[in-house]
């Protein structure tokens, strides 16, 4: 994305709405916005969705507080009836924990590793049937003949059962708590326009919450010869095609968790 449009997305006086990052005729990826209050306490948390050929792929759907403006603005691109995938990429709760909720307005199957399945319930999900485990090596969907999203292992960043998703159409990888970043109260913005400014946001929280850097390149590894246009994480700001490699060469080198003992 040119840098003219990223400062446009970080302008926008409606961000809470969210905004269409990739967008053809048959596939959309969309930033479902931000919350509407600051709660002191309370981390921000990013929402995705995939739309394609109709059919809806929602990213890390989080807690009970975001439910009702995730289903609103969500519901502005698809109807809920066709939303068929949710991805939980950890057991978190502000990851999984409205669970109960997607059961009760959606028919949706939920994608969780397959440590955590066992665990979802704990949250109210009743029907378990619809939970689908993801193998500790990753797996593919397909959503057509070629398009499809791939759950990508980075086991230990930060859960012991964890996965990044990638979107083949759009060539945007979700990469959950990895890339994450601690705004000062009031100083959010969607996508990152500085990168030495930004490292300075995230340095902390990967410091704490990744196991180890043997993990953290580990995961980089799985990503060699991947064509990836933007790096969205579950909290933070944006990555787009410009700074990518220096993020993961960033992340590829971080000394953390164990490292630190």
């Amino acid at each position: 994305m040119e840098f003219s449009k990223i400062q446009e997305l970080n302008q926008d006086s409606d961000r809470f709405a969210g905004s269409v990052i990739y967008s053809d005729s048959d596939h959309k990826f969309i930033w479902l916005g931000m919350e509407k209050h600051e709660t002191e306490g309370m981390v921000h948390v990013n929402q995705y969705l995939i739309v394609h050929k109709g059919k809806g792929v929602l990213i890390d759907a989080g807690g009970i507080t975001v439910f009702p403006q995730i289903v609103s603005n969500l519901c502005k691109h698809i109807n809920i009836s066709d939303l068929d995938i949710l991805f939980y990429s950890h057991q978190d709760p502000d990851v999984s924990s409205g669970i109960a909720l997607w059961e009760n307005v959606s028919q949706s199957k939920f994608y969780i590793g397959a440590y955590w399945a066992q665990f979802l319930p704990h949250f109210g999900l009743k029907d378990t049937s619809r939970i689908v485990s993801i193998p500790d090596e990753g797996s593919k969907v397909y959503l057509d003949d070629k398009d499809y999203i791939e759950f990508v292992p980075a086991h230990f960043l930060h859960s012991i059962s964890n996965y990044t998703l990638y979107d083949s159409r759009s060539k945007i990888l979700f990469s959950g708590d990895i890339g994450a970043a601690l705004f000062p109260p009031g100083e959010r913005y969607v996508a990152v326009e500085n990168f030495q400014e930004h490292v300075k946001l995230m340095t902390v929280f990967h410091q704490r919450f990744m196991a180890s850097n043997k993990a953290c390149k580990k995961w980089t590894d799985r990503l060699k010869g991947m064509d990836i246009e933007a790096i969205v994480p579950q909290h933070g700001a944006i990555f787009f095609r410009q700074d990518i490699p220096a993020f993961l060469d960033w992340f590829s080198k971080l000394q953390c968790g164990v490292d630190l003992f």
